[in-house]
């Protein structure tokens, strides 16, 4: 689940999503729209997506969810983490009590483990790394996985020697995904889906 890098917004609506389901043969259940954000009630965000594209009944060995850009740019409130035992009753209009809603719901309505994945973005004010951060606290807490590709460097590295790789520094290309996302992503999936 994600927005526009999840859904290929410069690659034709193709993502690693489509490469993983085309290659790998993995069923996917892709559930992007871009510029929606994590924080909020929009109909399209993603907790209204997460309520109207998934059912409790369906088997998913695996939700991942994209951490989104989109926040801070639509100027979503960062919020605060909550104590180790609090469970319920997050503030949602926030990005923090939205990524909490996502741990709290998956396990009840899916019953499957869940990873959430960084982007790329030139963050010059450090706003997405500091949301990086807090999901890492966040980890802690919930015990999720977390694919991180802003501070990789073998993805940093193969990205600045593909100048086609990237439309612009947050959203790849078809090339980008499928040369140098794609394979990060299976090699990540498979150790996620082997703990």
């Amino acid at each position: 689940m994600g927005s526009s890098v999840t859904y290929g917004f410069a690659a034709k609506g193709k993502s690693f999503v489509d490469f993983l389901a085309a290659r790998d043969g993995v069923r996917v259940t892709k559930s992007a729209i871009s510029g929606t954000t994590l924080a909020g009630r929009d109909p399209a965000g993603y907790l209204a997506r997460l309520q109207s594209n998934f059912s409790s009944g369906d088997h998913y060995d695996l939700f991942v969810c994209q951490l989104s850009t989109n926040d801070n740019r639509h100027g979503k409130k960062l919020g605060t983490r909550t104590l180790a035992d609090q469970r319920t009753n997050f503030d949602c209009n926030t990005t923090l009590g939205a990524i909490e809603e996502i741990c709290r719901e998956i396990p009840t309505k899916l019953g499957c483990p869940f990873a959430f994945y960084t982007c790329l973005q030139d963050d010059p004010a450090h706003r997405y790394a500091d949301l990086i951060k807090e999901l890492y606290q966040l980890q802690a807490k919930w015990g999720f996985g977390v694919i991180d590709l802003f501070h990789n460097q073998g993805l940093l590295a193969s990205t600045a020697a593909h100048p086609n790789a990237m439309f612009d520094d947050v959203h790849p290309t078809q090339e980008g995904y499928l040369k140098i996302w794609l394979p990060v992503f299976e090699q990540e999936l498979t150790n996620i889906l082997a703990n």
